[in-house]
C-alpha cells in the first residue's frame, strides 16, 4: 500500500513568533489534535495557529515533549530549500519516496518562519528538518542541542565543487545602475529572515568586513522568503537583496520570469549548505533508516530521477565543521555590536 503523504504549506509571509491575542485560545489548542483532523483546511488552520504560539503553550500542562509525537507518521519541516517554491513538487516526490521505503506516512510542513520551524524540531513535533545553516549552528551549539546533523545535499552544478556548500547572491534589477555592492549605498535592501544565513548573516558579515556599519542602506525590508525577495527586486519594490544561490539557480531553469529581471552584482561565500537535521527526540533506529534511504537515493532509478529534478547529485554525510564559517560570521556580528543590518 502506498503511504499517505500530507503536505501543509503556507504561501503568504511566514507567521513569526507568538501573537499575544492568540494566547486567549490556548485552552482550545491543547484540546485540538491537528494531526488527526479530517478536513485539510481544519488541519491547516490548526497548524497555523500552533505555529504562532510558544511550544510551552502548545503542549498540555503535564506533557513532556516526547508525548507530542509517537513517530507513527514522519513529520518533515522545511525552512530552507535546495529548490524554490516552484519546485515544491520535488519535495513531495522525495517524501513520497521516503514514505514508501519506510512504509510510513509522511507529513510535509513548509511555509512557516524559521523560528517556528525551529520550535517544532525543539519540541519533537517534527522528526526531520531541512533548515538553514545559521539556525542549525544556533541550535547545535546549545548546551543540550535539540537537533542533530543528519546529511547535506551535494549539488550537481560545477560551481559547488562537489562539496556541501552554497553561496549568497547579491542581486539587483537588471536595468539598475548597480554594478558593484559599493554602488548600493542608500538603497532599499530586502531580506528573507533575520536568522537566514545567505539572506542576512552573509551580507551582514560583508558589511562588517567592508567597514560599513553606520547606516549603509536607506531602508531594509523583511520579505519572508527568498522567492519573495527576488520578486520584489524584479518588480522594483526593492533595490537589492541577498538570496540563496540554490533557490536562484533552480528558478533560473524552472521559473525564470522574475529571476531574468535581475542580475547578480556580487557573490558571497561559499558557506555550508543548508543541512538536513533530525530532532534529538527522533529514535536512533528511525534516524538511521532515514539516513540510509536518503544516501542510497542516488543508486536507485526512481531516487536518481528525483535528485536530478532537484539539481542535486546526492545526499551525503557532513561534518559539523562544515558550518564553522557561519559560526564565525555570527560571532563577528555579536562581537562588533552590528547585529541588525541598517
Amino acid at each position: 500500500m502506498t503511504p499517505d503523504i500530507t503536505r501543509i504549506v503556507i504561501t503568504s509571509n511566514p507567521c513569526p513568533a507568538p501573537l499575544p491575542h492568540l494566547m486567549k485560545i490556548t485552552a482550545l489548542i491543547k484540546q485540538f489534535d491537528w494531526r488527526t483532523a479530517k478536513q485539510p483546511i481544519t488541519r491547516l488552520l490548526g497548524i497555523a495557529i500552533l505555529s504562532c504560539l510558544p511550544t510551552s503553550l502548545i503542549m498540555a500542562d503535564n506533557a513532556t515533549p516526547t508525548q507530542t509525537n509517537n513517530h507513527q507518521e514522519i513529520r518533515v519541516v522545511m525552512s530552507a530549500a535546495f529548490v524554490s517554491d516552484t519546485g515544491i513538487k520535488v519535495y513531495d516526490d522525495i517524501f513520497h519516496y521516503l514514505g514508501e521505503k519506510l512504509g510510513q506516512k509522511v507529513v510535509f510542513i513548509s511555509g512557516f518562519s524559521y523560528s517556528t520551524i525551529n520550535n517544532m524540531l525543539d519540541s519533537g513535533m517534527a522528526d526531520i528538518g531541512f533548515i538553514c545553516g545559521l539556525p542549525y549552528v544556533i541550535k547545535h551549539d546549545q548546551p543540550q542541542p535539540a537537533i542533530e546533523l543528519l546529511l547535506a545535499p551535494i549539488m550537481k552544478d560545477a560551481k559547488y565543487k562537489n562539496k556541501p556548500i552554497y553561496y549568497s547572491y547579491i542581486i539587483a534589477h537588471k536595468d539598475s545602475r548597480f554594478e558593484r555592492f559599493a554602488d548600493t549605498r542608500g538603497s532599499r535592501f530586502v531580506f528573507n529572515d533575520e536568522i537566514s544565513n545567505s539572506g542576512y548573516n552573509m551580507p551582514r558579515a560583508h558589511l562588517i568586513d567592508s567597514g560599513e556599519t553606520s547606516g549603509f542602506f536607506g531602508e531594509t525590508i523583511r520579505s519572508g522568503s527568498h522567492e519573495e525577495s527576488i520578486r520584489m527586486v524584479a518588480l522594483g519594490k526593492a533595490d537589492i537583496s541577498a538570496v540563496d544561490s540554490l533557490v536562484y539557480d533552480y528558478d533560473l531553469i524552472n521559473n525564470p520570469a522574475h529571476v531574468k529581471q535581475t542580475k547578480i552584482i556580487k557573490t558571497l561565500g561559499p558557506a555550508g549548505i543548508p543541512p538536513i537535521v533530525v530532532s534529538a527526540q527522533t529514535p536512533l533506529g528511525l534516524r538511521q533508516k532515514i539516513r540510509d534511504i536518503l544516501i542510497e537515493m542516488k543508486n536507485d532509478a526512481v531516487g536518481r530521477a528525483i535528485l536530478d529534478r532537484a539539481l542535486v547529485d546526492r545526499f551525503a554525510p557532513v561534518d559539523d565543521s562544515n558550518y564553522d564559517s557561519i559560526r564565525h560570521m555570527q560571532k563577528q556580528a555579536k562581537d562588533s555590536g552590528y547585529q541588525v543590518i541598517h
